[in-house]
């Protein structure tokens, strides 16, 4: 965010961006310290990636689900398409970039342009959806990005690139190697991903997110999360601005996937299912929608908590079922702020139930239900 924008912002507004990142570095530094001490265990620095791959991803959707108020179930695609690109090309250009970080961003960077193209792509057809229909749709698309990974052979050879699917015909030379092997994924990863590198990615996602929250097009977003008809009768293009955050949070999810694939020796496309997705979700959910720290602590909650809970791994997809539907909605007069508990009583007194639903900016009346 530039400094200029920054000192623009309503106070509480500023104080809440600084906070937000403020929490991040200190997190980050803090478990520098305890590597550099010895304090942290082998464990958990091997899950120090994936909880930045997974705040990143949590950052992505909840610019969709808390800021546009569309409900989103196929970043696991978006991250699969990044991390497969992302992999692809680090090995590719494991002898034009020999220096891992480098080579690293530069993978990144592909990764997050082939989930952009990706996201543009899906969203041409899907984003004149909204609500359910919007959240089935986005699902089936991240289902059909990992059957295609599964069904994809890439192998390159001193003769160039070449690719097949549903059954390896690639005819490599010798000296080739099968890069992307179908059901068995990408093998022989050299990890280079850091930590370093994914609070770095952090920092960006964060920039990124805010700057468009606080411009012109976040006002546009939440105005379409508050009042779909309202701003289409103010001029505001539905389509486009949905494109747009679509498109911003498929290029994080590309990045993070690119940056959590290498973080491992293998990747396989099944690891990006519809359980990732809603692992995601309940990051936004448990956080707040439209919270970006709490999506961010939520995010390395529940990356780290599993970990030290394996006995309760049956249960887990249960509490997150749980967790949405606690957190989707909440009853007229329950947990309302004083200020609007006159409207949840004129509900009553009319004998109708609303709903009113928690984002950033307070508390919003939908439309009564009988």
């Amino acid at each position: 965010m530039t400094i200029k924008r920054f000192v623009n912002l309503k106070r509480a507004e500023a104080r809440r961006i600084f906070t937000t990142y403020a929490v991040v570095t200190a997190a980050y530094g803090f478990m520098q310290i305890l590597s550099a001490t010895g304090l942290l265990s082998s464990t958990m620095r091997g899950m120090l990636v994936p909880v930045c791959a997974y705040m990143v991803m949590a950052i992505a959707l909840n610019l969709v689900v808390g800021i546009l108020g569309e409900l989103s179930l196929g970043h696991a695609g978006f991250m699969s398409v990044g991390a497969f690109t992302g992999v692809t090309s680090a090995i590719m250009l494991q002898n034009l970039i020999p220096f891992a970080p480098a080579r690293l961003a530069v993978a990144m960077l592909i990764g997050s342009g082939f989930a952009a193209a990706a996201g543009f792509l899906i969203g041409i057809p899907v984003l004149r959806l909204k609500g359910d229909y919007l959240a089935i749709v986005t699902l089936a698309f991240g289902e059909i990005i990992k059957s295609v990974f599964n069904n994809f052979y890439l192998g390159m050879d001193s003769g160039g690139i070449s690719f097949s699917m549903l059954s390896d015909s690639t005819r490599l030379l010798p000296g080739g190697r099968l890069i992307i092997a179908g059901p068995m994924g990408i093998g022989g990863i050299q990890k280079i991903s850091t930590f370093t590198v994914g609070f770095i990615l952090v920092m960006i996602a964060l920039a990124v997110v805010y700057n468009l929250m606080n411009s012109r097009a976040g006002r546009a977003f939440m105005a379409i999360r508050d009042d779909r008809i309202a701003a289409e009768s103010v001029g505001i293009n539905i389509t486009r601005y949905k494109m747009m955050a679509f498109v911003t949070s498929a290029a994080l999810a590309g990045a993070a996937g690119a940056l959590f694939a290498m973080n491992y020796s293998t990747i396989v496309a099944n690891k990006f299912d519809f359980n990732t997705s809603i692992l995601v979700l309940v990051f936004v959910v448990l956080g707040g929608q439209g919270n970006i720290l709490g999506s961010i602590v939520a995010a390395a909650a529940l990356t780290i908590l599993p970990e030290k809970l394996r006995q309760f791994a049956d249960y887990r997809m249960l509490l997150y079922a749980v967790v949405l539907i606690a957190g989707h909605e909440q009853r007229c007069g329950e947990g309302v702020p004083d200020s609007l508990q006159p409207l949840c009583e004129a509900c009553r007194e009319g004998g109708r139930t609303c709903r009113l639903s928690g984002g950033r900016r307070g508390w919003f009346p939908s439309r009564p239900m009988p």
